[in-house]
């Protein structure tokens, strides 16, 4: 099956065309800056061809026209016909407590998106906008939405509760969702492959660590705890995130400073992190170039591993066991210096790392004598995305 899959941003919207069979990716693109009359979007064809347009595209459903034009195409695209296109996989963040797997979106689904908009206010209005611009633009073409928080439902209340009373739970929802659902998934299951094992057999501990980090516990197959809560600000220290703290801290910080709600949200999301503890940037690798002259850009570099540590080290104790940690993500795949200071003094949980394959990005980076498997494993959402979209539409074209 030929799957279109978007991931659709405020202001851009990502998208990979993809066969399912072949397991693939045909084409891939990005448009960015939607709502201005320099808008650009860059297309690459699985050849290598590549092409840039800039031009005025000010709503998602002229993006979704555009991206439609390069992929039609004579000299860059990739189909003939719209109709070549059988189905979409959508990226969505929030799926509440309503959705446990992917779904066939349906008029019904797209409500249930819009009540879940205040749980995902960043997020879910763009997903929403790009569904009901691909039902405008391919009308009668299958959806699908696969939720970033769906993979964590599995998680039991002890890890999904928060520590309020708990009217607030059922009358807001207020709980752990997680999110990166999509990553944490490919890369546990990929890692039973390369480990020769079933994955119902296996206690594995994820880390996704790219400009938004987060870690997973996956016993025997399922997420039973997650470090992203009820927001995608909890957890690990982030490229601009926070992270945890003490909830009392915001109070007292809104206080001092005479800081409105929104402003404190925007302090905790796009001025914390990385760039709020270095004073250089969100990028770890900028953080990394910085650390031996910058004594703030190694105290970030330190803090990101050490959140990355204590997470290992209590969902190893959750799961009772350990037998592969896995990196993925921007930063996971990329630097051999934060695996290595992560996997440091491990060795009690049974963990020794191979510095030789670390520094050449090898798939499993432990030594031979290690009892935890330590794994690079490259993520792959879209085709999650799209092997997804893959069974949901098979299974409708079944039961018609």
């Amino acid at each position: 099956m030929k799957i279109l899959v978007l991931n659709c941003g405020s202001s851009s919207i990502k998208y990979q065309f993809i066969d399912s069979v072949e397991k693939i990716s045909l084409a891939k693109g990005v448009v960015e800056r939607i709502g201005m009359s320099s808008a650009i979007l860059t297309h690459k064809r699985y050849d290598g061809d590549e092409i840039k347009i800039v031009g005025e595209i000010l709503d998602h459903n002229i993006a979704i026209e555009y991206v439609l034009g390069v992929m039609l195409s004579k000299n860059h695209g990739v189909i003939e016909d719209k109709k070549d296109i059988e189905a979409v996989g959508h990226r969505v963040v929030h799926g509440g407590e309503t959705f446990s797997d992917s779904v066939l979106i349906t008029d019904e689904v797209i409500q249930v998106l819009q009540d879940n908009i205040e749980l995902a206010p960043l997020h879910n209005p763009p997903n929403i906008k790009g569904i009901l611009a691909v039902k405008r633009t391919l009308p009668g073409t299958p959806q699908c939405s696969v939720f970033d928080t769906a993979f964590h439902s599995t998680m039991p209340p002890k890890a999904y509760l928060y520590g309020i009373p708990y009217e607030l739970y059922k009358k807001y929802k207020i709980r752990r969702y997680g999110f990166h659902g999509t990553s944490h998934f490919f890369v546990s299951k990929q890692a039973a492959q390369i480990l020769s094992r079933d994955l119902s057999e296996l206690k594995i501990i994820t880390a996704h660590l790219g400009n938004g980090c987060s870690m997973t516990a996956v016993k025997y197959g399922v997420s039973i705890d997650t470090s992203m809560g009820f927001t995608p600000l909890e957890g690990l220290l982030m490229g601009t995130r926070s992270g945890d703290l003490d909830p009392s801290l915001i109070l007292y910080i809104m206080g001092k400073e005479g800081l409105s709600l929104n402003e404190a949200g925007t302090l905790l999301n796009k001025h914390s992190g990385l760039i709020g503890i270095s004073g250089e940037s969100s990028d770890m690798r900028e953080i990394l170039s910085a650390v031996k002259e910058n004594k703030r850009a190694k105290q970030a570099f330190d803090l990101f591993c050490y959140r990355i540590k204590k997470y290992l080290g209590s969902y190893a104790a959750a799961m009772g066991g350990l037998d592969a940690f896995i990196f993925t993500g921007g930063i996971g795949e990329n630097s051999y210096e934060i695996r290595k200071e992560v996997c440091t003094d491990l060795g009690f949980l049974g963990i020794e790392l191979d510095e030789e394959r670390n520094i050449n990005n090898a798939d499993i980076i432990s030594t031979a004598s290690s009892r935890v498997a330590v794994m690079r494993i490259p993520t792959n959402e879209e085709l999650v995305i799209a092997l997804d979209t893959e069974r949901i539409v098979s299974e409708k074209m079944v039961n018609a």
